[in-house]
C-alpha cells in the first residue's frame, strides 16, 4: 500500500473558521483524540502568535502519543533581519517540538506587492529560515502558499522557492492551493509536475534523521504535499488526484472547517485514501474510529457534525425511499458503497410516507418477530404513517414518536398517566423574577389524582415544569431527562399566526438521545404531544430494562 502522512490542522488553520475559538484544555483534548485516530502530524498552532498557542505548547510536552507528532507552525524569517533575531522563529524553538511547518511566499504577486520585498530576498528568507530551523535539529516541512496560483503565473520563480527550501532542508514540500479555486485537473497536472521536478532528490540527514543542509550520515528522499482550500468545492478532489499524481503528505482538517468555505475535510479523505485507493494513511484498524472520534471533534469545537457528510454523517447511511430500504434490507450492497461499520457509523432507515412495508417489517420486528409485509397491522401503520405525514408528521427526525406510534398499533403501549387538562397563560410585562408564563396540569395515575402548577420563560417551559412536578411524584426517573434541542416549524405560512406547526423535541438521559414531535395550529398543543412522548418513550425504555434484568 502507499504510505500518505497526514497532517491535522483542525487547531490552527480549523481554528481560523468563523465561530471556532479553542481553549487549551480544548486543544488537548483534540489532540488525544487525533492521536487515537492515528494521523501522522497534528499541527497545533502558531506560537508565535498569541500566549494561548504558547501555553498549549507547554501543556503538550507533557502528553505522551502514540502515534501523532506535535508540529508547531510559523512563517519564514521578517525580511530585513536575521533567523536568529526573529521574534517569530524563536517561539518556534522556544515550542520545543519535534517538526515545524514553516510557510513561505511562492507567488511572486504575494512577494512584491504584499510582503514588499524582492523576489531574491524572499528566496532568501525561505532558505535561511529552513536551514535554521534544521540546524536546531528540526524536521521542516515548507507549506508553498499560494503555489498553485504562483505556479500559473510564474511557473519559474515558483519553482525556485521550492528549490531553495529544498536546499535549506526541508523534508516534505507542501503545495497550497490557498485561494481554493483550482479545478481538479489543474491541480493534478501540476502536483505531477513537482513530484517528477524532484522525485530523485535528496537531502542530507544528520545522525538523528533530521535534515542537515551542511552534510551527514545518509539521505532521505524530498516528499511532496497537498493542502487545499474548499472555495470551488474541490478540495478532496483536489487532494485526492494530488495523491495520484505522487504527493505523499495530505494537509486538512478532520471535519473541514476553516477559513472561509473550510479546508479539505480529512474525514473524507481518510476513508477514501484508506478504503478505495489502497493507501495507508492511519492504522488499519483505526479506520473504524473514524465517527467516534469526528463526533468527539464535533463536540468539542461545539458545532453540529452534518448530516450529510460522507461516510461520518448521521445521514450518510441512510435510507428513505421504499425501493432502496427493501434493497437493502436484503443486500445492503445493493446501495451502500462502504459498509457503515468500516467507518464506525451505522445504518439508518428513515420512516417517512415513501418508506414502504419492508421499512415498517423491519421496525416493527423489533417488538414482534411474527409480523410480515402480509400482516393486517402493517397497512395499518403503513396508512396510519402517510395520513399523519399529509397533516405535517415527518418521522424521519422523530424515531421515538414513531416508535410510540407502532407500539399503539401493535397491542404493546399503556398510556402512563390520563390527562384531566394543562392550562397555560402569559404575561407581559413578565413577573418579578423574570418568568413570562404559567401553566396548571391535572392528571390521574391509577386513580391517584394530582394538580401541579409551574412558571418558566414561555408557556412552553412553563408546561414542561408542571408536567415534571406531576409525573415525578410517580415515575422519579423523569427527572433524568433534559431537552438539548427544541425546533418550531410552520407547515404552511397560508394561516399566518393560525398556521399549523410542527414542533420537535430532542431529549437525552445522559446515556441516549432520541427525538419526539407533535403537530398542530396551537404551538402549545404540539410541544404538549411531544413532550408526553418524549416522557414516554423514557419511561418505556427504563422499564424495559428493568425487565430485561429480572429475566
Amino acid at each position: 500500500m502507499k504510505q500518505i502522512s497526514i497532517l491535522d490542522s483542525t487547531l490552527r488553520d480549523g481554528s481560523q473558521g468563523e465561530g471556532i475559538s479553542y481553549s487549551v484544555q480544548d486543544k488537548i483534548n483534540i489532540v488525544k483524540a487525533l492521536d487515537e485516530l492515528g494521523v501522522a502530524y497534528i499541527e497545533a498552532g502558531n506560537p508565535g502568535s498569541n500566549p494561548k498557542d504558547m501555553e498549549f505548547f507547554v501543556e503538550a510536552k507533557k502528553l505522551k502519543l502514540d502515534h501523532s507528532k506535535i508540529v508547531a507552525f510559523g512563517s519564514t524569517r521578517r525580511k530585513g533581519i536575521k533567523c536568529a533575531e526573529d521574534a517569530n522563529l524563536q517561539s518556534l524553538l522556544a515550542a520545543e517540538t519535534q517538526v515545524v511547518c514553516i510557510f513561505g511566499k511562492t507567488w511572486d504577486f504575494q512577494v512584491t506587492d504584499i510582503i514588499h520585498a524582492t523576489l531574491e530576498e524572499n528566496l532568501g528568507m525561505i532558505r535561511e529560515t529552513v536551514a535554521f530551523l534544521v540546524a536546531n535539529n528540526k524536521e521542516v516541512i515548507f507549506d508553498a502558499e499560494h503555489f498553485f496560483t504562483g505556479y500559473t503565473e510564474n511557473a519559474d520563480y515558483a519553482m525556485k522557492c521550492l528549490e531553495a527550501a529544498v536546499e535549506g532542508g526541508a523534508k516534505t514540500l507542501c503545495l497550497c492551493e490557498t485561494k481554493g479555486g483550482m479545478m481538479p485537473m489543474q491541480c493534478y497536472e501540476i502536483t505531477k509536475f513537482v513530484v517528477d521536478h524532484f522525485k530523485d532528490r535528496k537531502i542530507m540527514l544528520d545522525r538523528t534523521g533530521n535534515a542537515s543542509s551542511v552534510g551527514g550520515d545518509g539521505t532521505s528522499a524530498v516528499s511532496v504535499g497537498i493542502h487545499t482550500h474548499n472555495d470551488s468545492g474541490c478540495a478532496v478532489a483536489n487532494s485526492l488526484l494530488a495523491v495520484e499524481a505522487g504527493a505523499t503528505h495530505v494537509q486538512g482538517v478532520l471535519l473541514g472547517f476553516g477559513e472561509r468555505t473550510g479546508n479539505a475535510n480529512l474525514s473524507s479523505i481518510i476513508a477514501d485514501l484508506q478504503l478505495k485507493m489502497d493507501c495507508a494513511c492511519i492504522p488499519s484498524e483505526n479506520i473504524q474510529n473514524l465517527t467516534p472520534i469526528c463526533k468527539r471533534v464535533a463536540e468539542i469545537t461545539n458545532i453540529s457534525l452534518e448530516a450529510g457528510m460522507p461516510y461520518v454523517g448521521a445521514s450518510a447511511f441512510a435510507h428513505k425511499a421504499g425501493m432502496h430500504i427493501d434493497a437493502v434490507i436484503k443486500n445492503p450492497f445493493a446501495y451502500e458503497h462502504v459498509t457503515p461499520e468500516s467507518v464506525g457509523n451505522e445504518r439508518v432507515f428513515l420512516m417517512s410516507e415513501v418508506a414502504g412495508k419492508s421499512m415498517i417489517v423491519e421496525k416493527v420486528q423489533k417488538f414482534d418477530k411474527t409480523l410480515t409485509k402480509s400482516s393486517p397491522v402493517v397497512a395499518e401503520i403503513v396508512k396510519r404513517v402517510k395520513d399523519l405525514e399529509h397533516e405535517g408528521y415527518q418521522f424521519e427526525g422523530a424515531d421515538a414518536s414513531f416508535e410510540i406510534l407502532v407500539r399503539k398499533a401493535i397491542g404493546k403501549y399503556q398510556p402512563f398517566f390520563n390527562l384531566h387538562y394543562y392550562k397555560t397563560s402569559g404575561e407581559f410585562p413578565r413577573f418579578a423574577d423574570d418568568q413570562s408564563a404559567f401553566a396548571q396540569f391535572k392528571i390521574d395515575v391509577d386513580g391517584k389524582v394530582v394538580v401541579t402548577a409551574g412558571d418558566g420563560d414561555g408557556p412552553v417551559n412553563a408546561l414542561d415544569v408542571a408536567m415534571r412536578k406531576a409525573l415525578e411524584q410517580f415515575y422519579p426517573n423523569v427527572a433524568q431527562i433534559h431537552l438539548t434541542d427544541y425546533k418550531v416549524r410552520v407547515l404552511d405560512g397560508k394561516g399566518a399566526t393560525a398556521s399549523r406547526v410542527r414542533v420537535l423535541i430532542e431529549s437525552s438521559d445522559g446515556d441516549e438521545h432520541w427525538a419526539t414531535m407533535g403537530v398542530s395550529s396551537d404551538i402549545i398543543e404540539a410541544s404538549y404531544i411531544a413532550l408526553v412522548d418524549s416522557f414516554e418513550y423514557k419511561l418505556i425504555k427504563d422499564l424495559e430494562r428493568k425487565f430485561a434484568k429480572l429475566m
